[in-house]
Formats: C-alpha cells, sequence, structure tokens
C-alpha cells in the first residue's frame, strides 16, 4: 500500500497489486522465495506451508519521471545513462514509460524508470538507489529528493 506518514500516525493513500507499480518494485526484490513458486501453488488453489520469506535487508524505490507527470507527460526524449545505474551494486532498474526510437531508448509515458535499491538498511538502499539516479537523464526529468528521507521511514 502507498502510505503517508503524518504527525497523527501512518494514512493509507492506496492500495496496488500490479506488478508494475513502485510499490510492488520495492518489495519484491528483497523475496528469497521463488515468486513462480508461490503463484503456481495459488493458482492451483493452495500456499505452501510458510509465509513467504524476504531478506533481512531493505529497499528503496525512486521513480524517475517525464516532465509534465501526470497530467501531461512528454515523450520521445532519449533516455541516457541505463547501463551505467544499472551497474550501481544493489541496483534493479525497471522500465515503465519507455519506448524505442532508431534503436535508442525513449520516454513513453509518465513514469518512466523505477530505480530499486537494496542495502543492509533504509539508508544504504537510499544511497544505492539514488547513485543509480545521477547516471539517469534526460531532458525534462523529474525526480523527488526526499524518498526514503525521513528517519521513520519503513521500507
Amino acid at each position: 500500500c502507498g502510505l503517508m506518514f503524518t504527525p497523527v500516525g501512518p494514512k493509507v493513500l492506496e492500495y496496488n497489486v500490479r506488478f508494475g507499480d513502485p510499490e510492488t518494485q520495492v518489495v519484491l526484490p528483497r523475496l528469497v522465495d521463488d515468486l513462480g513458486d508461490l503463484l503456481a501453488a495459488a493458482a492451483a488453489g493452495g500456499l505452501p506451508d510458510h509465509l513467504p520469506v524476504f531478506d533481512d535487508g531493505a529497499a528503496v524505490t525512486v521513480v524517475c519521471a517525464s516532465e509534465g507527470y501526470p497530467a501531461a507527460p512528454r515523450t520521445g526524449d532519449p533516455v541516457e545513462g541505463l547501463d551505467n545505474a544499472s551497474a550501481v551494486d544493489g541496483v534493479t532498474v525497471f522500465a515503465a514509460g519507455v519506448g524505442e526510437h532508431d534503436g535508442r531508448l525513449v520516454t513513453a509515458g509518465g513514469r518512466v524508470l523505477a530505480v530499486t535499491g537494496q542495502g543492509s538498511d533504509v539508508a544504504d538502499a537510499r544511497r544505492r538507489a539514488y547513485a543509480a539516479v545521477a547516471e539517469l537523464s534526460w531532458p525534462g526529468m523529474q525526480v523527488r529528493g526526499d524518498v526514503a528521507a525521513s528517519p521513520t521511514a519503513v521500507v
């Protein structure tokens, strides 16, 4: 779920269940169990006799969006630095609003990329995610700089 921490406690903003949502992209990289096995068991009407196992670390996902997102995202801008961002240790880059033009990756929607950093704690995961984000660029790229910045952030 999407949460917002307020002075009176956490508030649920939304529930998301699609694999392409940032809320999923921050959770699944920590899954130790085989997702395919869990999904097959659920489809067959049963689940394993244990809860899914996740690693003990933390993960932080930062969304990189196009200019104009969410109302009217700009498209067609070449995305630079994907190889360098993907090479940052402990990082997975998820492509969402992307397309291809003349053999190059270009923006094709609002949420262009989601960058998930994994680390021993939230601060480490955040550092890795933003190190990878720093490698990315396209005209009008928008990134929130405060993701998981709060010392009370739970990721």
